[in-house]
């Protein structure tokens, strides 16, 4: 990705749209639950989103629900010009997880997402007793920038438009985003 641009593939361009994850689960994903659980879901959301924010609390219950069953897999989707802190909120995510805290501050995004200025990410920093010096830098440098657009032209080339979307082993999931349904999805690949 050059400046900031995202390149599309080639069906992208010509409107068709995958509904397989053509990027696959690796070493770089965050990665929630039993490691060797027989099925994975991914999600592209991100953190100022509102259906994000429901969602959070309903794959929260399905790991506690099915905690040897699935895997939980958080990619960003992050787009200024849909919420605008969705990238500055996805770097901190980002800059937690460089000092090994990614999910607790996933956690701490999504239960306070009317908090995302940057003063406010910084409380949460040191809420979670993170280096809150480092994680303030990194933040304004955009270090952690690339991996949030890696995650969101992943999704791109995967189809997603709109978040949160789910993937069951790689598979775009088009149900209706609730327990029950996910569940039995799930369930199904089992």
């Amino acid at each position: 990705m050059e400046s900031g641009w995202i390149r599309l593939p080639y069906f992208m361009v010509l409107g068709e749209r995958s509904l397989d994850l053509l990027d696959p689960v690796g070493d770089g994903d965050h990665v929630r639950g039993a490691g060797v659980a027989p099925v994975t879901l991914v999600e592209y959301g991100e953190f100022e989103c509102p259906a994000c924010g429901r969602a959070y609390h309903l794959i929260r219950q399905i790991i506690e629900d099915l905690p040897d069953q699935v895997r939980f897999v958080f990619r960003h989707f992050a787009r200024d010009d849909v919420h605008p802190f969705s990238e500055r909120s996805a770097q901190a995510a980002e800059a937690a997880g460089a000092q090994g805290r990614f999910w607790e501050m996933h956690d701490f995004l999504f239960e306070r997402q009317h908090q995302l200025e940057y003063e406010d990410l910084l409380v949460h920093a040191a809420e979670l007793e993170l280096d809150v010096d480092r994680f303030g830098k990194e933040i304004l440098s955009g270090e952690h920038l690339a991996r949030v657009q890696a995650d969101l032209g992943s999704g791109i080339t995967a189809g997603v438009t709109t978040t949160p979307a789910f993937f069951i082993d790689g598979k775009r999931y088009t149900g209706s985003i609730d327990r029950p349904g996910l569940i039995e999805a799930i369930k199904a690949r089992t």
